[in-house]
C-alpha cells in the first residue's frame, strides 16, 4: 500500500511523515512526500496536510501543477481514501472566509468561519476533549473524552450535521472531524495527539470505505 502525504509547502510534513510510517509498518504501508501528481495520483491512500491561513494554502495547492486535480480525479472519481489534516480538512470546505472569500475543494458542503469564543483565547491552542458526534471505521478505539491537541482560529461549520463526526466545546461546539464517503479530515494534528492520534492514522490504514 502506498500513502501519499501531499507537499505543496504548506505542511508540518516530518511531524507527519514519522507518525504515517510508525502506524504504516504493520499495515505495509510505503509512506512518500510528494509534490508529483503522477505520484499521488497512484497512491492507495492520500493525505493532505495544512498549516497557515486557508487562501494561502489554497493558493499553494494551486500552484503545484497538476497536484489539485489528480487529487481530485483520485478522490471523487476512483474513490481513493483521503485525509485532510488542519488546514487540510478546512481545504474540504466550500468556502473559507479567512482574510477574504476563497473557494475549497467543495468536497464537503460548508463554510470555514472565524472561531466566536468570548472570554476565550483564539486562537484555539492545546488539548481538548472530543465529543462523538457519530461512529465512523476512523474513530474505532475513540470515545467522548479522549483528547486531542489543536491549533487554530478558524472552524469548518458543515452544511449537513451528518458529516460533523466529532466536535469539541471551545465557546459552543466547534468541528473536530468531518467525513463522508471516502473522505476524512481532521482539525486536530493527529501527528501531535499521542496515542489517540496514532490510533486515527492506523485506522486510516487499514479502512476501506
Amino acid at each position: 500500500m502506498r500513502v501519499a502525504l501531499v507537499d505543496y509547502d504548506s505542511g508540518n510534513l516530518h511531524s507527519a511523515e514519522k507518525a504515517f510510517q510508525l502506524m504504516g509498518r504493520d499495515a505495509g504501508a510505503d509512506v512518500i512526500v510528494t509534490s508529483d501528481p503522477e505520484v499521488a495520483a497512484r497512491a492507495d491512500r492520500i493525505v493532505l496536510p495544512g498549516d497557515g491561513a486557508f487562501p494561502a494554502c489554497r493558493t499553494a495547492l494551486g500552484e503545484v501543477n497538476g497536484m489539485a486535480e489528480a487529487i481530485q480525479d483520485a478522490v471523487i472519481n476512483r474513490g481513493i481514501p483521503f485525509m485532510g489534516i488542519c488546514v487540510g480538512m478546512q481545504m474540504l470546505a466550500t468556502t473559507g472566509h479567512e482574510y477574504r472569500p476563497t473557494p475549497g475543494l467543495g468536497w464537503i458542503g460548508g463554510q470555514v468561519q472565524a472561531i466566536a469564543a468570548p472570554g476565550l483565547k483564539v486562537p484555539h491552542m492545546g488539548w481538548n476533549d472530543l465529543v462523538i458526534d457519530h461512529p465512523h471505521p476512523v474513530l474505532d478505539g475513540i470515545t467522548t473524552g479522549d483528547h486531542a491537541y489543536f491549533v487554530h482560529s478558524w472552524q469548518f461549520e458543515v452544511a449537513d450535521p451528518a458529516h460533523r463526526l466529532a466536535h469539541v466545546e471551545y465557546g459552543g461546539p466547534v468541528t473536530a472531524v468531518v467525513g463522508r464517503d471516502n473522505i476524512i479530515g481532521t482539525q486536530f494534528h493527529p501527528e501531535k495527539s499521542q496515542q489517540i492520534g496514532l490510533r486515527l492514522i492506523a485506522n486510516f490504514l487499514r479502512w476501506n470505505p
